[in-house]
């Protein structure tokens, strides 16, 4: 068994895991991150995607003990996050989900690339879903709803600075 503590959502932990424990396994099992889903356990679904030190990453694909010392955000880390808010209203009037298992993992990767882009473009979105498979919408939905989010997101942020003098 191995010590380690990691920053989960905000939350110092620290725990004693076995060397080949995953990262999701221990995301979901022990700390109860029921967001993230095990799809294909090879990195390549994306149903599994977290915040990784601020990066994206397939907690399928890590090992617990690799991520010591690590910051981590799960989508219930989220929670009250404003472009995870306009996400899951654009998600829910797009119709951007059906079965919904792929859909914590489409919404953090939604999420990072709401937040490193500036100029967000249908084509842009679907090259960041490139890396998410989604077996029942054909990202049709996906698309508008981040499309959606963004525009939501760029009109709030052009009425607060209307709302605050010189636009500071």
């Amino acid at each position: 068994m191995n010590e380690i503590t990691l920053t989960i959502n905000g939350r110092q932990i620290t725990a004693s895991v076995e060397p080949r424990m995953l990262l999701a396994d221990f995301l979901r099992e022990r700390i109860g991150a029921k967001s993230v889903h095990l799809g294909c356990e090879h990195g390549v679904c994306g149903a599994c995607t977290i915040l990784l030190n601020g990066q994206t990453a397939r907690a399928c694909i890590a090992l617990a003990v690799e991520c010591d010392g690590a910051q981590i955000t799960t989508l219930e880390g989220l929670r009250d996050d404003p472009v995870m808010d306009a996400l899951c209203r654009g998600f829910h009037t797009e119709h951007g989900l059906q079965c919904g298992y792929c859909t914590p993992g489409m919404l953090i990767t939604a999420h990072d690339h709401l937040r490193r882009k500036a100029d967000i473009t249908p084509e842009g979105i679907r090259h960041a879903f490139s890396s998410n498979i989604c077996r029942c919408t054909g990202y049709a939905g996906i698309v508008r709803a981040v499309c959606k989010a963004a525009d939501t997101l760029a009109s709030e942020s052009t009425i607060s600075a209307q709302e605050t003098p010189h636009g500071n």
